[in-house]
């Protein structure tokens, strides 16, 4: 069975490359009676571009354009979640564990939450709810869920946060190692502060803060913090991947195999990366299968290559959550 379990429906900041990206989607997914490349076509493009700019992620047709993909490729069940600093409701919780001062870092995350940080809860989670019947009739079943990002000492008040709205699946994420967001191409320049080694063991130690915390259904790309290609010798990484595929296990908690920094970031490589995939699936870590995808033509363009790397690593079944409640399922 095919699944992709994390994708969103939108991300800012709302750059230039943002706009030529949506615009690329919107052209691949949306048949046209106009030859390409013309300027009919290209009018036309820029209607498709209008309605969505005016009507936001939250709508049906923007939808429908995640439901074609999903039949194309034959995915079973979508999960679609949106990152919490998302959500205005949800601001001072980033403001309270983020880097935020007069230092150039702060000042960039500053200006960074401020521009991602403009959508409403309740209209996500009631826009991926009243698409769930129309696209079980398509044959494809789809869930709700929310990525949330850990910091250390949130507990109690991510708990509570959670608990607001009727998610199928909770994605626990680590983007931020002591309140500085080390995936912003902005700020990557921080790295070269650091000692990798202590910087990884700081960053896995917070990874397993997320996992022991049982906040989660499924912790995400467990290794992310590779990003920029900023990583040790990796053999010094591995009583790191041996600890967290430990306490996976003793929290009962999935993890994903998430293509996200194969297409978006330098590493260009899944997440985890092989020898991470290796230790995880030889203690019996369950896994679902994740694109990460941003755009609605990136759903499911690795789902295949991941199942195969699950088998060959000896994995034999994968994880979906509907209400909060685990179902396994058999690879073919």
């Amino acid at each position: 069975m095919k699944i992709d379990f994390h994708l969103h429906l939108e991300e800012g900041p709302y750059s230039p490359r943002w706009l030529q990206r949506t615009m690329e989607s919107l052209t691949a997914m949306t048949d046209s009676s106009d030859q390409i490349h013309t300027q009919a076509w290209m009018q036309e493009s820029f209607g498709l571009l209008e309605r969505r700019m005016t009507g936001g992620a939250f709508t049906e047709e923007w939808l429908d354009l995640y439901l074609k993909q999903a039949k194309q490729r034959g995915i079973h069940t979508v999960g679609i979640v949106d990152h919490l600093y998302r959500f205005t409701k949800y601001k001072a919780y980033y403001e309270k564990h983020m880097l935020l001062d007069d230092t150039l870092i702060g000042r960039m995350q500053r200006e960074w939450l401020d521009q991602v940080c403009m959508a409403d809860t309740e209209h996500f989670v009631a826009c991926i709810q009243a698409q769930k019947e129309k696209w079980q009739r398509e044959g494809v079943q789809l869930r709700l869920g929310i990525e949330a990002d850990y910091f250390p000492g949130c507990e109690q008040e991510l708990a509570g946060i959670l608990k607001e709205q009727p998610y199928d699946y909770v994605i626990g994420s680590v983007h931020f190692v002591d309140g500085w967001g080390f995936d912003n191409p902005a700020t990557q320049v921080y790295f070269e502060q650091f000692d990798l080694e202590v910087l990884y063991a700081r960053f896995f130690e917070i990874v397993g803060q997320a996992v022991s915390s049982r906040l989660f259904d499924i912790v995400a790309h467990l290794d992310n913090l590779k990003a920029f290609n900023y990583r040790p010798d990796e053999q010094r990484l591995l009583p790191m991947y041996e600890r967290i595929a430990d306490l996976l296990i003793a929290h009962d908690t999935a993890t994903e195999i998430n293509a996200g920094m194969v297409y978006r970031y330098p590493i260009r490589e899944m997440c985890p990366g092989p020898a991470f995939l290796a230790v995880l699936a030889a203690k019996g870590v369950l896994f679902t299968t994740s694109t990460d995808a941003h755009f609605p033509d990136d759903l499911g363009g690795y789902t295949d290559q991941q199942l195969e790397m699950l088998k060959q690593a000896g994995v034999r079944e994968i994880v979906t959550f509907q209400n909060r409640r685990r179902s396994r399922h058999w690879l073919e």
